[in-house]
């Protein structure tokens, strides 16, 4: 495969959905060869499973079988999508991944890390990012922002559920600093946009 792929994380309410937008038309702009896709969803049947996970009305999803469609709406997007993707060349840009498995399930539901590790290897065959680039923002900042829009199903989660999402972020971070790129959602978001950007065209262009 020689397509990059790159993948997009954070709490919600760091900005990501605004910085994908952004990032699209600048790349767009740029004639960079790149296809944005998200998690959940991204396929047919995955945004059928990501309609079951986030709709606040399956209150009584248990925290395994929300793992599980994770794993499942993630193994058929990388399977239908991503992996043709990248061997036909083509850059491959994804809001979300396995780490935000990791980060919700693993230390926000506190769910067995290394259980979650073997669900994601077998649902993604062990496909992982080039780079992954993590938006940073306290949680009680980012439930300020979510006060604008209507919250599915995890953003209705109490504060200390999003705190140890985010610290969960940031001790994966630790474990592979060379993948990761941790940007502050408190910036700009002009700001922001030109950090990504520059670390994106970084890594398709090879740049060290």
């Amino acid at each position: 495969m020689s397509g990059k792929f790159i993948t997009i994380e954070g709490c919600d309410g760091s900005g990501k959905t605004t910085q994908i937008n952004l990032l699209e038309n600048k790349l767009k702009e740029l004639r960079v060869s790149c296809m944005f896709t998200r998690e959940p969803g991204g396929t047919l049947i995955s945004e059928k499973i990501r309609n079951i996970i986030l709709d606040n009305k399956n209150s009584e999803m248990v925290w395994k079988a929300e793992a599980l469609l994770y794993a499942a709406s993630r193994a058929q997007l990388v399977g239908e999508k991503i992996i043709p993707l990248l061997e036909q060349n083509v850059n491959v840009i994804c809001d979300r991944y396995i780490d935000s498995t990791l980060a919700y399930q693993g230390y926000g539901r506190g769910l067995d890390k290394i259980e979650l590790d073997k669900l994601n290897y077998f649902a993604t065959s062990g496909l992982k990012p080039h780079l992954t680039i993590l938006l940073d923002i306290e949680p009680s900042e980012a439930a300020r922002r979510r006060k604008t829009r209507k919250e599915d199903r995890l953003e209705q989660e109490k504060l200390g559920f999003h705190q140890r999402v985010r610290e969960g972020y940031l001790h994966l971070v630790k474990l592979e600093p060379t993948r990761f790129k941790v940007i502050s959602a408190l910036q700009t978001k002009e700001e922001i946009h030109q950090q990504i950007l520059e670390n994106i065209l970084n890594l398709i262009n090879d740049k060290k």
